[in-house]
């Protein structure tokens, strides 16, 4: 019995430790409801595109709120850079809006996007 636990111990950790690794894909995709960031984001671009400032505002504090709740399940399997990055961009698109700068707070949405399609490749 004790055999069979130093071996199967380590073997079980290992593969749990795999799973969760390549599990990006899976965790960063919508579990509930207000999580589909893809759709959010393109909400806010239309937001952007019409210059609704204040419906592009509550588009990023959805965007924000939601993407606390996704980052939590993808912390383990996306890398750290992709996660800063995203950050990055929400922070300056905040201030693009503020701004009213509708061609800053597309260039940074559009980033954002594309770091949301690099995670988990």
């Amino acid at each position: 019995m004790r055999k069979f636990l130093v071996i199967a111990i380590p073997v079980v950790a290992i593969v749990a430790f795999i799973l969760i690794m390549i599990s990006d894909n899976w965790l960063k995709n919508s579990l509930g409801d207000g999580e589909n960031i893809p759709d959010i984001i393109s909400g806010v671009i239309e937001d952007i595109n019409d210059e609704k400032w204040d419906e592009t505002e509550n588009g990023i504090r959805k965007l924000e709120s939601s993407w606390d709740r996704v980052v939590n399940r993808v912390q383990f399997s996306v890398e750290r850079d992709e996660i800063n990055s995203f950050d990055s961009n929400l922070a300056r698109l905040k201030g693009t809006v503020l701004a009213r700068d509708k061609a800053g707070s597309l260039a940074e949405i559009y980033e954002a996007l594309e770091h949301w399609k690099g995670m988990g490749r």
